[in-house]
């Protein structure tokens, strides 16, 4: 279990502040004062219905108070996300859902990480990557499950079957969040959940805190569907490369291996996230077709403005961490 990391602004330190002493009511909560701040502070208060802090007590998880006070900070966040992809739409047609996914992918115009790390990235820069990435990784699928109790039927069975392969079949050794914490070792960085939190960005904590979001509201269950569908439609490509780049450092197996998997695994869970998962919740519910569609487009636009920040940065020689 990670401790709490330094806070960004008012309102992380007054939870931290907080949270450090016993459960108690929260009074007098201040607003984030801006997006480093308004991420940190969510992503630790989702971070409890995780793996928690060492230096928090496990009572603070329902604490009624503290929910209202992250209920504020997931307002704040939602109406950011409207103004990135605006709201749901009509919902398409069911049996169209596969082609809408695979239509918001085509279109996509975001700059490429993955091809850089394939042609250009330096070993440096190939290690930010990966501590960007740890925030999501090491708990890969977790987010998502949060869908399962949620689901029914097919796009239930489509989605324990896609979770079943993150958690490596039953095999501790193959879950894939132990293979990116090994790829992490062979690059040189700390594969201890955590361990980077004061280094990574808001504008990276603002993705895995898009997945806790509608993963952990049963109102949000058809923005998580498409987030998923359209991740598992879209990264086997992306792994490929970034396997590429790896041996072309002249990285080892211990550090592609993440990056192989997924390009198999992917490739195979594209048809059932995009036609099982995604086009069996719009035939069970044809409204929620519109929330998968959403959950889809929220994805590339937080994965986009992530894209254009590490891009930015290395574009000007600087890091893309926090200092």
């Amino acid at each position: 279990m990670p401790t709490l990391p330094d806070p960004r602004g008012t309102a992380s330190e007054a939870l931290f502040a907080a949270v450090r002493q016993a459960p108690h009511t929260l009074r007098g909560m201040p607003t984030a004062d801006d997006e480093e701040d308004l991420q940190l502070a969510l992503y630790c208060c989702y971070e409890l219905h995780y793996r928690g802090f060492a230096d928090v007590d496990e009572g603070w998880e329902w604490e009624p108070s503290l929910l209202a006070f992250r209920a504020g900070l997931e307002r704040r966040f939602e109406a950011e996300l409207l103004d990135l992809v605006g709201p749901p739409g009509d919902p398409p047609p069911p049996e169209e859902m596969d082609v809408v996914l695979r239509g918001l992918a085509t279109a996509e115009d975001a700059p490429s990480v993955s091809t850089y790390i394939e042609r250009e990235a330096t070993l440096r820069e190939v290690a930010e990557f990966m501590v960007h990435r740890s925030a999501y990784q090491l708990k890969e699928a977790d987010p998502h499950s949060w869908a399962i109790p949620r689901l029914a039927g097919v796009p239930k069975a489509a989605l324990v079957e896609v979770q079943a392969d993150e958690y490596g079949g039953g095999l501790p050794e193959r879950m894939h969040s132990t293979l990116f914490a090994r790829a992490m070792e062979a690059v040189g960085l700390d594969p201890a959940y955590g361990a980077y939190l004061d280094r990574i960005p808001g504008v990276t904590l603002a993705t895995v805190n898009l997945m806790s979001l509608a993963g952990l509201h049963r109102r949000r269950r058809g923005a998580i569907v498409g987030h998923l569908a359209l991740f598992e439609m879209t990264s086997s490509i992306p792994n490929r490369r970034y396997a590429t780049g790896l041996r072309r450092l002249g990285l080892g197996d211990d550090a592609t291996e993440f990056f192989d998997v997924h390009v198999m695994a992917d490739a195979v869970h594209e048809s059932i996230a995009a036609v099982d998962l995604a086009g069996g919740l719009a035939r069970q519910e044809r409204r929620l077709g519109a929330d998968v569609v959403w959950g889809a487009r929220a994805l590339l636009a937080v994965e986009g403005r992530w894209a254009s920040h590490l891009l930015g940065a290395w574009s000007q020689a600087l890091t893309s961490l926090r200092r």
